[in-house]
């Protein structure tokens, strides 16, 4: 690599120019892959619940669920890390959760809503939101500035301007 650019690179960095992380990392004790079917044993959907450890409780209790749009979505086994990990789109934010253990169900019932008995959703430590201070997207447009609206003006005024 030439000295210019080590030094570009070096500027770059030292002024804050470098790229933004915009991936939010989070652990978790568990991961479960749920597949969730009818009683005609047809697929409904396929979820990704997330669990922490509740040691007092010897349980393990739901933090958040996705539904899973898209196989990208998945978990995946991490060589580098050893475990497991699901990364994904989440509305603005990019998400990457970690996991030493997975399991994957098949079932015809939700766990994740047979949980909120033990949790309910109000008390659970739900993942993280990052605010992102992006720029605008190039594609985003712009609101116009409002143009004055005309008056509502006498017909007879109208007809007269017409002529």
């Amino acid at each position: 690599m030439s000295p210019i650019t080590i030094a570009i690179g070096a500027t770059i960095v030292g002024l804050g120019i470098a790229p933004q992380d915009d991936v939010v990392r989070e652990s978790v004790d568990l991961i479960e892959l749920n597949h969730f079917y009818d009683e005609h044993g047809r697929l409904v959907f396929d979820q990704v619940i997330f669990y922490d450890w509740a040691a007092g409780e010897a349980r393990y209790n739901v933090r958040a669920w996705r539904l899973v749009k898209n196989p990208a979505q998945l978990p995946q086994r991490d060589w580098r890390l050893g475990g497991y990990s699901a990364m994904w789109q989440d509305g603005e934010q990019i998400r990457y959760i970690h996991s030493k253990s997975i399991r994957e169900t098949w079932t015809q019932y939700d766990p994740e809503l047979v949980e909120r008995e033990y949790l309910p959703k109000e008390r659970r430590k739900e993942l993280r939101t990052v605010r992102m201070n992006r720029p605008p997207a190039a594609n985003a447009q712009i609101a116009a500035p409002s143009l004055p609206q005309p008056q509502a003006t006498d017909p007879t005024a109208t007809a007269a301007i017409a002529r």
